[in-house]
C-alpha cells in the first residue's frame, strides 16, 4: 500500500541535513585538491527535484583516498552530489627512484673505482653522473639496508646488527618501530608504485614462515613495498634460491642447467615490474630498490665469467693493493699521498704461500670477480630497457658497491663449501683443490680468504665488521640526467646511508609525512645530499657521524676521526679485551685519509695538555653523546650469547605435526633435530604405478638429510658438508597406504655432531639400518628450508632431481624429538656464534 503524499514528504525532508537541502548555501563543495586530485563539482544542485536532463562532460569530482566525502548524500541520487575517492598523486615532474645494491663488495674490487673487475655498466653510470668517493655504510649489511630504507641509524631503527644476533635491548632487537616506517611507505603516500627485488634481511628469523606477522616483510606496512620479489634472509644459492613473490614461496622458473642465475632472474622481474606499471601508467613514477646477492657468498657463476680473469689475480693480495692504489691515484680517487695501511695481522703474505694455495686462492679471487662482473652485466641489461623505454634521463638512480666492505668471513684459507663451519668435519686443502674446477657452480657454496677482503678494500684499514673505512667505505654512483648537470665528476663531502631516504625526498620535492599507517613519525636522521649535485666545492652538511659494529666504535667529525678496534678478528669467537681496556686510534683525514698514522701512538693519554689528548678526550666525549642519542648503549661484546638472545622467544617444542603443502620453512622455525635423537612418522599412499620422490627434507647439496622414496622403496640420506653421504635403504613397498618412519639413535658422546644408528621402520618393523658417523653440529643451512613432500632448494642428494616432488599422496607427517639435546652451552655459544656470523 503507498503512503500518503504528507507522509512521503516527511521522509525524504529528513532524510536530508539542512545544508543538503535544494537551495541552501552549503549545496556546493569544492574538491579538495590534495596531490592535484580535486575538482570542483560540475555545477547541478538537483534544486528542481527533477532528473537532470543529458550526460555531464565535466570530469568527475574526486578527493583524496582517507579525506572526508566532499559531496551530498540525499534520499535518492537526484537531489545527492557524487565524488570519487582516489588514490593520492605525485607531484608534477617527480622523478622515478632505483636503488641498486651489491653485497659486500669493498672500495677497491670495481675498475669504476679503480679495481681489477671489469663494470662498465655502473662506469657508464658514473661517467654521466657523479662518483661519490667519501660516502659511508655501517660495515654490516642488514644495518646499512635498514639505514638505506628509513633515512635513519641502524640502532634507531633497532637494527644494530643482523636479525640473526638481536638481542633485547631498542638499538638491537631488530625489530622495525612502527614511528619509523620506510621509504616504500613514504612515497607510497604520495602516488609512487614501489617495488622491491632480491635481497631482504630486514626480518626476523622466527617471522620469516607463513604463520608471520608479516608487518616487517618487505610488503609489509612499515617497509610499504607494493610488490616483492627475492629472498627474505642473508645470503642465497645464486643457482637454488629460496624465492618469495610477495608473501607465497615459489620456484625458480627454470634450472641452472636451462641456464638459471639469480641475478639475470632479478633483473628479469625488475624490468617486468617496471615495465608492466610504465604500460599502464606512463606518467606514474616509481621507486625500485634492487639488491643483488652479487658479490655475497657463496660466489655462484657461470664458468666462461670467472674465466675471463684467468691470471689476472696471480700477483696475489699484496701486490694487488699496490697496484690498485695507484690506479685510484691517477684517477683522482684519493689524494696522492694516500699510503697503504699494515694487513691485519695473522694474514698471510702472498709470497709465503705454497703453489697449490697460489692457485686455489688466485681461482677464487677469479670466481668472486667473475660474479661480480655478471651482476653488473645485469645492471647493463636494465639501463637498457630504461633507455629503451624513455625512463633512463627521468630516473634518479643510486648504485651503492657494496652494503659495507669486503666480506672476512671466508677464514685464512677461503672455503669450497661455507656449510663446513657449522659441522666438525672440516675441509682439508687437498679436499678443496681437488674441486678447483667445480669452485662458482652447483654444488659448491664458497668463499675466498681474508686477504682478498682486506685487498679488495684498498686503500683502507680492515673490512666488513669493523668501524675502520676498510668497513664503512664504499663507493657510490648517483645518475639523474633530468636532475644533475654535472658529468663524471668526483664529489668528495662526507655523507652516510642514512641521508638517501632525505635526497630522495629532496628530489621528488615531498616532505616526510607526519603520519604513516596511522602512527606519528619520528624526525629523518639524515640529510640531503642535493646539495652536492651540482656544487663540487660546497662543504659537507654531514660533519659528524657515529659508528658502532659488534663493539667497534668510531666518530667522525670534520676532518677528524676517533676509532677503536675491539679485539676480534673475522675468524675469532670474542673480543681479546673489554671496553675500558680500548685503544681509541685518531687520524687527520686531511693528510691520512686511510689511516695509516695513529696520532695517539706512544702518547701520554693523562697529559690534557697535549692538544692530541684533548682532541680525543672530545670526541670520545662526543661518541658517547651520539651513542645516547640513537640507542647504542648498552655496548655489548657478547658476541656469543647474542647470537642466542632470543631463544625461548619460540617454543622449544618436542612434537610436531605436518601435512601437505608444508613450505620453505625457516630453519628457526623447523623441528631441531641436531645433537639429539629423534624420529618421525610418514603416512603416505603409494598408487599402483609406485612413487618417487622426497617425503620431509632439510638443507640442501651442502648439507642436510632427506627421506624419500626412490621407486617406492623408502631411503634415507645424510649430507654432512657436501662431502660424507650416508644412505640407508628400505625394500619397494607394494602399492597402497604405508606407514614409514625413521629414527635417529644418537651414540656418540661428543655434545656437537655426534653419530649414531639411523633405522627405517615400516608398520612398525625395522626394515633398514645403517650407522651415521657424524652428524651435523650447529646448523643445516645458511638459506636452505624445511620441506614435507618435496626439496625446494638445492637437492640432498642427487638420487632425484632438483625442485622434486613426491609423486604419490602425503597423509601427514609426525616428528617426536627426544629429550637428550646437548647443554654444553659454552661451547654450544662459541659454535653457533661462529654460524650465525656467516649469515653477515
Amino acid at each position: 500500500m503507498s503512503q500518503p503524499a504528507p507522509v512521503r514528504a516527511l521522509h525524504r525532508a529528513s532524510a536530508m541535513s539542512k545544508n543538503d537541502r535544494p537551495g541552501s548555501k552549503g549545496s556546493s563543495a569544492s574538491g579538495n585538491g590534495h596531490g592535484g586530485n580535486g575538482h570542483s563539482g560540475n555545477g547541478q544542485s538537483g534544486s528542481s527535484g527533477k532528473k537532470p536532463s543529458g550526460v555531464s562532460t565535466a570530469p568527475p569530482r574526486t578527493y583524496l583516498m582517507g579525506t572526508p566525502f566532499p559531496g551530498r548524500i540525499g534520499r535518492t541520487y537526484d537531489v545527492s552530489q557524487e565524488a570519487f575517492p582516489v588514490p593520492p598523486s605525485a607531484p608534477k615532474g617527480a622523478p622515478n627512484i632505483l636503488y641498486i645494491v651489491l653485497d659486500d663488495v669493498g672500495f677497491g674490487w670495481t675498475s669504476t673505482f679503480g679495481g681489477l673487475i671489469d663494470t662498465p655498466h655502473i662506469t657508464r653510470l658514473a661517467d654521466n653522473g657523479l662518483r661519490y668517493v667519501n660516502f659511508h655504510t655501517t660495515a654490516l649489511c642488514s644495518p646499512t639496508r635498514a639505514c638505506l630504507l628509513t633515512g635513519r641509524n641502524h640502532h634507531s631503527v633497532g637494527m644494530a646488527n643482523i636479525t640473526e644476533l638481536a638481542t633485547g635491548f631498542p638499538g638491537y632487537n631488530g625489530i622495525q618501530p612502527p614511528d619509523k616506517a620506510a621509504i616504500g611507505a613514504i612515497l607510497h603516500t604520495y602516488g609512487y608504485n614501489t617495488f622491491a627485488v632480491g635481497k631482504w634481511h630486514n626480518t626476523m628469523g622466527e617471522e620469516m614462515t607463513i604463520a608471520g606477522p608479516y608487518d616487517r616483510w618487505p610488503d609489509g606496512p612499515l617497509f610499504g613495498f607494493d610488490q616483492f620479489y627475492g629472498f627474505i634472509g642473508g645470503d642465497n644459492n645464486q643457482w637454488y634460491p629460496k624465492l618469495y613473490a610477495g608473501r607465497t614461496a615459489i620456484d625458480q622458473p627454470k634450472l641452472p642447467e636451462q641456464g638459471y642465475h639469480l641475478s639475470e632472474d632479478l633483473v628479469d622481474q625488475t624490468i617486468s615490474f617496471i615495465g608492466n606499471q610504465h604500460a599502464l601508467e606512463p606518467s606514474k613514477p616509481w621507486l625500485t630498490f634492487l639488491a643483488f646477492g652479487a658479490g655475497h657468498s657463496p660466489h655462484h657463476v657461470f664458468k666462461e665469467w670467472s674465466d675471463k680473469y684467468k691470471g689476472k689475480f696471480d700477483m696475489g693480495w699484496d701486490k694487488y693493493r699496490e697496484q690498485t692504489l695507484e690506479r685510484q691515484k691517477k684517477l683522482g680517487l684519493v689524494p696522492p699521498y694516500t699510503e697503504l695501511p699494515p694487513m691485519l695481522e695473522g694474514v698471510q703474505k702472498w709470497d709465503s704461500l705454497t703453489a697449490d694455495q697460489k692457485r686455489l686462492y688466485a681461482r677464487m679471487a677469479e670466481v668472486y670477480a667473475g660474479f661480480v662482473s655478471h651482476a653488473d652485466a645485469q645492471i647493463g641489461r636494465l639501463l637498457e630497457f630504461l633507455e629503451t623505454s624513455g625512463m633512463l634521463d627521468d630516473t634518479l638512480i643510486f648504485v651503492f658497491i657494496g652494503d659495507n666492505g669486503s666480506s672476512g668471513e671466508g677464514t685464512l684459507h677461503g672455503l669450497y663449501n661455507e656449510m663446513s663451519l657449522v659441522t666438525t668435519r672440516q675441509e682439508t686443502e687437498k679436499e678443496v683443490l681437488d674441486r678447483i674446477d667445480n669452485l662458482g657452480l652447483p654444488g659448491s657454496y664458497n668463499h675466498y680468504p681474508i686477504g682478498w677482503a682486506l685487498a679488495g678494500d684498498t686503500p683502507f684499514r680492515l673490512c666488513k665488521q669493523y668501524t675502520h673505512f676498510g668497513g664503512t667505505r664504499n663507493p657510490l654512483v648517483v645518475h639523474w640526467p633530468k636532475g644533475i648537470k654535472a658529468k663524471g665528476e668526483l664529489r668528495t663531502q662526507f655523507h652516510h646511508v642514512i641521508d638517501i631516504v632525505p635526497t630522495i625526498l629532496d628530489a621528488v620535492g615531498v616532505k616526510m609525512p607526519e603520519m604513516i599507517n596511522s602512527v606519528q613519525q619520528a624526525p629523518m636522521e639524515g640529510v640531503p645530499m642535493n646539495y652536492s649535485f651540482d656544487d663540487v666545492k660546497a662543504p659537507t652538511n654531514h660533519p659528524t657521524q657515529y659508528f658502532e659494529m659488534l663493539g667497534n666504535r668510531a666518530i667522525v667529525d670534520g676532518k677528524w676521526k676517533a676509532v677503536t678496534y675491539h679485539g676480534r678478528k673475522p675468524w675469532e669467537n670474542r673480543a681479546a679485551w673489554g671496553f675500558d681496556e680500548d685503544h681509541w686510534e685518531l687520524y687527520d683525514l686531511e693528510k691520512d685519509p686511510s689511516e695509516c698514522h695513529d696520532l695517539m701512538a706512544g702518547r701520554d693519554a693523562s697529559n690534557l695538555k697535549d692538544p692530541m689528548v684533548k682532541k680525543m678526550i672530545e670526541l670520545v666525549g662526543l661518541w658517547w653523546a651520539e651513542a645516547g642519542r640513537h640507542n647504542v648503549l648498552p655496548l655489548d661484546d657478547r658476541f656469543q650469547e647474542r647470537a642466542l638472545a632470543r631463544k625461548g622467544l619460540v617454543a622449544d617444542r618436542s612434537k610436531y605435526t605436518f601435512f601437505p603443502g608444508t613450505v620453505r620453512v625457516h630453519g628457526k622455525a623447523a623441528p631441531n633435530t641436531i645433537n639429539r635423537s629423534w624420529s618421525m612418522r610418514v603416512e603416505v599412499e603409494i598408487p599402483p604405478k609406485g612413487a618417487s620422490g622426497p617425503l620431509v627434507v632439510i638443507g640442501g647439496d651442502t648439507n642436510g638429510w632427506s627421506l624419500y622414496l626412490k621407486e617406492s622403496a623408502p631411503t634415507f640420506c645424510y649430507n654432512l658438508a657436501g662431502m660424507d653421504l650416508t644412505y640407508i635403504r628400505g625394500q619397494k613397498l607394494p602399492p597402497g597406504k604405508h606407514v614409514v618412519e625413521y629414527e635417529f639413535q644418537k651414540t656418540g658422546k661428543e655434545p656437537f655432531g655426534a653419530g649414531g644408528i639411523g633405522r627405517i621402520l615400516v608398520g612398525g618393523k625395522k626394515v633398514a639400518e645403517g650407522n651415521i658417523p657424524q652428524t651435523t653440529a650447529f646448523d643445516y643451512s645458511l638459506d636452505e628450508t624445511f620441506d614435507i613432500g618435496c626439496d625446494k632448494g638445492s637437492p640432498v642428494t642427487t638420487e632425484y632431481p632438483p625442485l622434486a616432488s613426491f609423486d604419490g599422496k602425503i597423509i601427514r607427517v609426525d616428528m617426536d624429538l627426544k629429550p637428550d639435546f646437548a647443554t654444553d652451552e659454552k661451547r654450544h655459544h662459541q659454535a653457533t656464534f661462529t654460524h650465525a656470523i656467516l649469515r653477515e
